[in-house]
């Protein structure tokens, strides 16, 4: 190993350290005190439900843990969105796990939760996984319910995907195990079977204060929609539980009665541990997002007994397109070479670009693998198309949409995996978030933006100076360092991954170690859903 395999190795296990640290605050909630006031109730956290629910020793991954991350300050926070999200196993079957976090503003919804709430949704919906909601939620945030009350994308969604999901017969199950009121009472009662737990549980559309402003009547919350109210008068819910474990014994119950289910038929075979050491991913990641290395040795790490067929590897030279397995599960990976390459005619072609060639073979092989019913799995660490008289005569925007209608079009499911820079078109060509993969997560050296750090600032302190300098300031370069320095430090808090994940601009920041994990649970979830619809390109510029 050399000393820059060291120094790589060093800084990434840091940011991996960094993201443990950041985890295990995020698990706290709205912290410790409002834990054990929770617990003096006779309640679960919304992590321990989930935990206590799904299969033990089981594999599960967290969508969204980073939601909400230092948004809402002047709120208080919303760690987690104040919602966890999991995909595991209950009594054998993959589901999805929606659980509202009462330790964070009695798990009222924040805009955030809304979003967060409707991104677990589209994965039920897409891969036609069973969902189970833990229901413990105030309702609506109000100091912002302008953010999420009235829109498309708002609260009202959700009910629209209770339905929309009811119709597709996706199993839906809730529990009401705390507070449950106005508008989020129809989330269990548009599920398939709700249950409540006594004495902790309520439901109802206005509490004992609202309906004695109202209408006058006095009336206290147990009475008004506890869980002998709506089990033995109203009928709203179909089952009592004792306690918590009582209500998640009985979901464990119902979930083991589901049947089979109608397989996409995406290949496997018995799965093989890549032969190359993973953990040497820390070191061949260099520091610098600038920096050039050899992507196939980070590939050859994700894939099973380090094996790949790569297709075309003598063209477009810029992207990795192979065939491969990862936990036995046949993939097509398309991946941004980092180091310098010649193309055919001898010509240098810079790691990270897209070129003309590049996006002609990746739109290629995208078609095969549609063909072939083949998954896709998107490895990005990419500057952006490439720029330049060369390539604007070469037809670069022409190829470029190419590629970017070939992964619009994709009928395979996408999963995308942000090693490094994200930026600009090459964000889209490389299925970023807009273009619908399966799931879509970072490591903890992942970058996004429409463009790099350093270019951005010097672009943006340019421009600031300019307009100072129309104003009548003198300008040195004492201050124009000043003016980039300050730019840079803005921006780069914008494109950190934890940025992106705050906003579910991706599902994760994860282990390199957990990729291959991340991309067997979402092959084996998309495996639920049969592909209905076939590949067309439509019209494209040959």
């Amino acid at each position: 190993m050399d000393i820059n395999f060291n120094k790589n190795e060093d800084y990434n296990k840091l940011l991996l350290s960094d993201l443990k640290l950041r985890f295990a605050k995020v698990k706290l909630g709205g912290g410790e005190k409002r834990i054990e006031k929770l617990h003096a109730e006779g309640k679960m956290t919304a992590r321990e439900r989930i935990d206590y629910l799904l299969d033990e020793k089981s594999k599960s991954i967290e969508i969204g843990a980073f939601v909400g991350d230092q948004m809402y300050a002047e709120h208080g926070g919303c760690p987690s969105g104040g919602v966890v999200v999991k995909i595991g196993y209950i009594s054998g079957k993959q589901c999805i796990v929606v659980a509202n976090d009462a330790t964070v503003k009695a798990g009222a919804w924040f805009p955030i939760t809304g979003k967060k709430n409707l991104r677990a949704q589209e994965i039920a919906m897409e891969n036609r996984l069973p969902i189970i909601y833990l229901v413990d939620s105030a309702g609506v945030y109000l100091p912002l319910q302008d953010e999420i009350f009235p829109d498309k994308e708002h609260f009202g969604r959700i009910f629209r995907n209770n339905a929309i999901m009811s119709s597709m017969g996706i199993t839906q199950i809730a529990a009401v195990m705390g507070s449950c009121v106005a508008g989020g009472a129809y989330l269990p009662i548009m599920s398939d079977e709700a249950m409540i737990v006594d004495k902790t549980g309520s439901i109802f559309l206005a509490g004992s204060y609202l309906v004695k402003a109202a209408v006058g009547e006095t009336i206290d919350n147990e009475t008004l929609g506890g869980a002998t109210t709506h089990c033995e008068i109203s009928g709203v819910t179909d089952y009592k539980a004792k306690d918590d474990k009582d209500a998640l014994n009985r979901i464990k119950s119902i979930v083991s009665k589901i049947g089979d289910f109608d397989k996409a038929g995406f290949n496997r075979v018995k799965p093989v541990k890549p032969v190359l050491e993973e953990k040497d991913i820390y070191g061949i990641l260099p520091k610098s997002r600038a920096e050039q290395y050899d992507m196939m040795e980070i590939v050859k790490r994700l894939v099973d007994n380090s094996e790949l067929d790569e297709y075309k590897p003598d063209y477009g030279k810029t992207l990795i397109t192979a065939y491969a397995r990862i936990d036995g599960w046949a993939v097509g990976i398309i991946a941004n070479q980092r180091k310098v390459v010649k193309n055919g005619r001898g010509e240098m072609q810079f790691g990270g670009a897209i070129y003309s060639d590049s996006a002609d073979k990746a739109t290629r092989f995208i078609a095969n693998c549609n063909q072939k019913k083949i998954p896709l799995v998107f490895v990005q660490d990419v500057t952006g198309f490439m720029v330049g008289s060369k390539s604007e005569h070469g037809g670069i925007i022409k190829d470029g949409a190419k590629m970017v209608n070939a992964v619009s079009n994709s009928v395979v499911p996408k999963f995308t995996v942000i090693v490094g820079n994200s930026y600009g078109a090459g964000n889209y060509a490389m299925c970023g978030k807009a273009y619908d993969p399966r799931l879509i997560f970072a490591w903890p050296s992942a970058e996004l933006a429409v463009m790099g750090g350093t270019q951005a600032a010097k672009v943006l302190a340019q421009i600031e100076a300019s307009s100072l300098k129309a104003k009548g300031e003198i300008i040195d370069e004492v201050k124009e360092k000043e003016l980039f320095d300050k730019i840079k430090a803005r921006y780069d808090s914008q494109v950190s991954p934890y940025y992106a994940a705050a906003r579910l601009w991706t599902d994760a920041i994860i282990d390199p170690l957990e990729t291959r994990t991340w991309i067997s649970m979402g092959i084996e979830g998309a495996n639920h859903a049969p592909i209905e619809k076939k590949f067309n390109l439509g019209v494209i510029q040959v």
